[in-house]
C-alpha cells in the first residue's frame, strides 16, 4: 500500500437490524487508538448510513449515524457491518455505494455477514474471506466464486480484509491498526480496551 497520509477518515456503515458489536467494537478501537497515539488525529472515525435518520440496531439499540449517502466525507478506510443484512442485498442503491466508495478506499473491510455485501458488490471475487461461522455455507453457496474460510478470526487479502462474527470485528480492527500505524499503536490499543487480542488470524 502507498505511503498513508493521515488523519484516515474511516466510515463504518450500519442499517436498520445491524449487530450492534459490529459496529461498536471497530469504533471503539479506531477511537482509542486515535487517542492514545502520538501525534493524535490518526483516524476520523464516524457511522454512515444510507438516510439521515436514526438506525434501530439489533435489539432496538437506536444509534444515529454522523453521516448519510449525501453528506459523508470521503472514506479511507470503509467498513461494512454485519447483522440482519438480507433486505440491504435488494437495495441498489446501498449495492451500488458500496462499490462505488470501495473503488476510491485504500482499504475496504467487514464484520460478520458485512461480507455478503461486499460480495454482493462484486468486491470479493476470487478472493479468500471469512463471516460469522453460521453463515459460512451460505456464503459459499451464494457466492461460488469466493474462497471462504472458516475457524478464521479474520482474513487479510490486501485491500480487502473479511473477519468472522461480532467480537471478531475488534480484532480485525486491530490488525488494521498495525497495518496503518504500527504493531505498538495497536497493542496499546487493546491494552487500554482491556481486551485480550488474536492477533494472529
Amino acid at each position: 500500500m502507498p505511503a498513508t497520509t493521515f488523519p484516515l477518515n474511516v466510515g463504518i456503515y450500519i442499517y436498520q437490524g445491524a449487530e450492534v458489536l459490529d459496529f461498536s467494537g471497530p469504533y471503539e478501537v479506531f477511537s482509542t487508538a486515535n487517542r492514545l497515539a502520538k501525534p493524535q488525529h490518526l483516524f476520523n472515525v464516524f457511522l454512515v448510513s444510507e438516510q439521515n435518520q436514526p438506525v434501530i440496531a439489533r435489539a432496538g439499540y437506536s444509534v444515529n449515524p454522523h453521516y448519510s449517502f449525501a453528506d459523508h466525507p470521503k472514506i479511507d478506510v470503509l467498513i461494512v457491518v454485519g447483522g440482519v443484512h438480507t433486505a440491504e442485498l435488494k437495495k441498489p442503491n446501498v449495492i451500488g455505494w458500496i462499490t462505488q466508495t470501495a473503488a476510491n478506499a485504500k482499504l475496504v473491510a467487514s464484520v460478520c455477514t458485512g461480507a455478503f455485501l461486499l460480495a454482493e458488490a462484486g468486491l470479493l471475487a476470487n478472493l479468500r474471506v471469512t463471516t460469522h461461522w453460521e453463515d459460512i455455507a451460505d456464503l459459499r453457496r451464494d457466492y461460488p466464486d469466493l474462497t471462504v474460510i472458516d475457524s478464521q478470526r479474520w482474513v487479510d487479502e490486501g485491500k480487502f480484509v473479511t473477519s468472522g462474527g461480532i467480537s471478531a470485528g475488534i480484532d480485525m480492527s486491530l490488525h488494521l491498526v498495525a497495518r496503518l500505524f504500527g504493531l505498538a499503536l495497536a497493542e496499546k490499543t487493546a491494552r487500554q480496551m482491556e481486551y485480550e487480542w488474536c492477533k494472529h488470524a
